[in-house]
Parts: structure tokens; C-alpha cells; sequence
């Protein structure tokens, strides 16, 4: 598996696709949240819609039937709570100037999964970070959203803030519906 190939047969492979893709008006969402989104993040919604993996990493969908795990509300509240815990906690090295971190995935233990976003960097380049739920670790990965959730659920790729526990050795995926 690449850092820019299509990894979305990986996740086939690994859990089957529901038969109804979810359709996103991208222009007024990428509006909404001020940026363009990559194209493997659109694909993964349009293919498995917000979602639960292993009963443990949740994909964050914008408008999402669970409001609970919509994108925009994500981001929006994670933008101000990073800038407020910033204040008295040093921000991660990968944030030069003018760089942010956009959620796209949440876990049920409370960590959070980010877009590092760097100025004049196109969106299918975003790598990721994923933040410790009850503190200041982070960690970066140069792999897209798509590659780094077929990594870590085929055990390609191990991070050492996301529970030992995930993956699951038989996976469970649920499409996420109404709360």
C-alpha cells in the first residue's frame, strides 16, 4: 500500500462496503469549513458514510445521521479547544506557522485523529496526527486518512496512542445511523 495510491480496495478487503454510497454537496461543506477536503476522505464517506471501526475509531462524516460525529461541528469545537489548551501547552512541532489540524476521526476512548494542514499544501498531501485523549502526546504519520485507517486496521501500522486493543482480530464495522 502507497502514501498516494487507492487504498480503498484494501478496506473492501477488510470489511465490505454497505450497498448505499452517501451523497455530499463537497462544494458547500469544503465552504463551511473554510478549506478543501482530500479526495481518498470524500471517497471513504461516499463509500462507508460516518463510521464505526472495531467498535473503537469512529470517521467523522459531515452531516452525519449521528450528530454526534459530524465534521463540521468536530472542527469548529476543535479549533477553538486547541487554541484555548495551547495557551499553557506547547502545540505539537509539526505546527510551524500558519499550520492547523482538522479532525476526521474520533475514538471511543477520546482520542482524536487530525488533518495536519499546512499553508499552500493541496488537501490529497495532508498527512496525519493523532492526539492523546487526556493529554499533550502526539503523533504524526506522512499517510493519508484512507491509508493510515487501512494501515492500522490491517497492522501495517501501530500507534502507540490508540488502544492496544485496536484492531479488533475479527473486525466489526457498523455504518453510523440516527443517535
Amino acid at each position: 500500500m502507497d502514501r498516494t495510491g487507492n487504498v480503498l480496495p484494501h478496506l473492501r478487503a477488510i470489511f465490505p462496503a454497505p450497498d448505499t454510497p452517501r451523497q455530499k454537496d463537497w462544494t458547500a461543506i469544503e465552504r463551511a469549513l473554510g478549506t478543501g477536503l482530500p479526495a481518498d476522505y470524500k471517497e471513504l464517506v461516499r463509500v462507508y458514510g460516518g463510521s464505526d471501526w472495531d467498535d473503537y475509531l469512529y470517521v467523522l462524516e459531515p452531516g452525519c445521521p449521528n450528530r454526534h460525529y459530524d465534521l463540521l461541528t468536530w472542527a469548529e469545537q476543535q479549533a477553538e479547544d486547541l487554541e484555548d489548551l495551547w495557551v499553557y501547552e506547547e502545540r505539537p512541532a509539526e505546527l510551524e506557522e500558519g499550520a492547523r489540524v482538522v479532525p476526521w476521526a474520533v475514538t471511543d476512548n477520546g482520542e482524536c485523529l487530525y488533518w495536519l494542514v499546512r499553508p499552500g499544501l493541496d488537501p490529497d498531501r495532508w498527512t496525519v496526527m493523532v492526539n492523546e485523549a487526556r493529554g499533550a502526546r502526539w503523533e504524526h504519520f506522512s499517510v493519508s486518512c484512507t491509508h493510515f485507517l487501512a494501515a492500522v486496521l490491517s497492522g501495517e501500522l501501530r500507534s502507540g496512542i490508540l488502544s492496544s486493543s485496536f484492531p479488533r482480530a475479527v473486525h466489526e464495522f457498523r455504518r453510523l445511523g440516527p443517535a
